[in-house]
């Protein structure tokens, strides 16, 4: 990692800009609680729209919810598409997303800067959209990446906008009530960057400032449903319960005992319970879970899915429940153009920067944008690798890093240098 304590006064307005943008949402110990279309959400989204506004940039909202702060250079070329995500989960860390969004827009600022500098001999093949995706945390509004999903084509608007969350709220009525949701198609995408924290403790501990993301984990994610019978906690006996938290807690374990199955390639998880009627005397007649497996390694990734669905009949039995599976989404490996990787690669070495290939083992909306436009994937480290987290934290000179290499790679994206 970087060393460096003294910070440039662009880059010092960049830190600054990050606390100001944490204090959307703030939580008492640190973190933030900005989750889709609440309240928060919106007030942050009004913010950028002016930081933007002021450098020059149109803004403009798409139907999915999805925020674009444009400056056309050359008319009617396509765009660099750069940015990240502002929403959060519950009680998260201030980073996880948002770091991305306003590294994008400094970063911009810092192009168009240049290209303004440099007068007509500095007009670039590409114009630059700095982007804030809608709900890709997937905390409130199921699924995640839902606005680059609708960008790219693999969700239809309509559905994502008649989505609800736990409260019946519609992502089309959420986003009208924070003033969010447009009527602009989005831009013409050439390419795509992304930069983000890396979400685990690699790249801290071996002293690596810059991740050049080459690939991603595989993951299948599914909502299970536990039916049973509602029935008295105190008086009815044992052997006639059906017993749905039972039954959701044995796929809890099932779901560890498979990571511990597969040490070190597969990750399992189940990240949400939902309990009816959730009563202190009732025994539980429904659970939701949403349980996800993910690896790098596709093998392992089907042989545990099928060792999954093979212990569901013995938990059905024993717990005298039945098991409905929805599947809610799922991607495979797939691979960063290698041209975008190179080119990170040169820029890392340029600015001096320790770098190194890694993997997401995250979904990121940039794992959409790849499969329509080579796209760049960047990492900085997080300390002791924490997020989803109020305690998440990157040093200012690794995120101050990660904004000057993201820069670079934008330049150079915008000069056409993938082109030949």
């Amino acid at each position: 990692m970087t060393t460096t304590t003294t910070l440039s006064t662009h880059d010092a307005a960049f830190v600054r800009d990050l606390h100001v943008m944490s204090q959307f949402g703030a939580t008492e110990n640190g973190g933030v609680d900005r989750q889709a279309a609440s309240a928060p959400d919106g007030e942050q989204r009004r913010w950028l729209t002016g930081l933007l506004v002021a450098k020059g940039f149109t803004v403009k909202f798409d139907g999915a919810g999805n925020q674009w702060g444009l400056y056309e250079a050359v008319a009617g070329a396509p765009y660099v598409v750069v940015g990240s995500h502002m929403d959060s989960q519950p009680t998260a860390g201030r980073y996880d997303g948002a770091y991305g969004v306003l590294a994008a827009a400094h970063a911009a600022f810092r192009v168009v800067e240049k290209w303004t500098a440099a007068g007509p001999a500095g007009r670039p093949k590409f114009n630059i959209a700095v982007v804030n995706w809608f709900n890709e945390e997937g905390s409130r509004f199921k699924p995640s990446m839902m606005g680059s999903s609708v960008y790219t084509g693999k969700l239809e608007l309509e559905t994502a906008l008649d989505t609800t969350d736990a409260a019946g709220v519609s992502v089309r009525d959420a986003l009208d009530a924070i003033g969010c949701r447009g009527d602009y198609g989005g831009p013409e995408a050439a390419y795509c960057a992304e930069i983000h924290i890396e979400q685990g403790r690699s790249m801290e501990r071996e002293g690596i400032t810059i991740g050049l993301v080459h690939s991603n984990w595989a993951a299948n994610k599914y909502e299970f449903v536990v039916h049973g019978g509602q029935a008295h906690t105190g008086s009815t006996v044992i052997a006639d319960r059906k017993d749905a938290l039972l039954g959701a807690s044995m796929m809890v374990v099932a779901a560890r005992e498979l990571a511990d199955h597969f040490p070190g390639v597969l990750h399992t998880s189940v990240g949400q319970l939902t309990v009816y009627p959730n009563s202190p005397v009732v025994v539980a007649s429904r659970v939701s879970l949403l349980l996800d497996l993910r690896s790098a390694d596709e093998s392992v990734l089907a042989e545990a899915d099928a060792l999954l669905h093979r212990r569901i009949p013995g938990i059905e039995r024993l717990a005298n429940v039945q098991v409905e599976r929805n599947q809610s989404h799922s991607w495979p490996v797939t691979p960063y153009q290698p041209e975008g990787v190179e080119l990170a690669a040169k820029v890392a070495a340029d600015l001096g920067l320790a770098n190194k290939p890694v993997m997401t083992l995250a979904g990121h909306d940039s794992t959409n944008m790849k499969d329509i436009v080579p796209t760049v994937m960047l990492f900085v480290p997080s300390v002791d690798g924490i997020s989803h987290n109020e305690h998440e934290y990157t040093t200012d000179e690794d995120i101050v890093a990660g904004l000057t290499m993201l820069t670079e790679v934008v330049n150079r994206l915008c000069d056409g240098a993938l082109e030949d």
